[in-house]
């Protein structure tokens, strides 16, 4: 069984739903997940200049990988968050905090403004690591 401890030496963090750190032991299994986006099933960019839709689509597709890898966000551990306009995705930012929230997880977040993203027209990519 999967024991972790937050690991918050200040704690405003906390208030903006996510840990500083997390300690996990015990776990037997680790999903590493490559960046995703706000992308169809069957690879095609949706939602082009909409951030509210490709977030929460891009944490459509997140909780699709965690699913078939037997986890849920409730197993992630690190979320990084890359967008190509930080002052655009603060106001959406909810849209995942709420999902986080609601999964009952504070991962160790790392949110980065990059200039753009591999796929023409994404504004934001979620990557992470998940353990079980």
């Amino acid at each position: 069984m999967r024991d972790s401890r937050a690991v918050n030496p200040v704690t405003w963090s906390v208030e903006r739903g996510f840990n500083q750190g997390e300690v996990v032991s015990g776990h037997t299994r680790t999903l590493c997940i490559s960046g995703q986006t706000a992308m169809s099933g069957d690879g095609r960019p949706l939602h082009e200049g909409d951030m509210a839709a490709q977030l929460a689509l891009a944490v459509d597709n997140l909780e699709a990988v965690l699913a078939e890898g037997e986890m849920t966000l409730g197993n992630l551990v690190r979320l990084n968050v890359y967008t190509t306009d930080v002052d655009l995705l603060f106001p959406h930012y909810g849209v995942l905090a709420a999902r986080l929230a609601a999964a009952g997880v504070p991962p160790p977040t790392t949110m980065l403004g990059v200039l753009r993203l591999a796929i023409p027209g994404q504004l934001v990519e979620l990557e992470g690591t998940a353990v079980g």
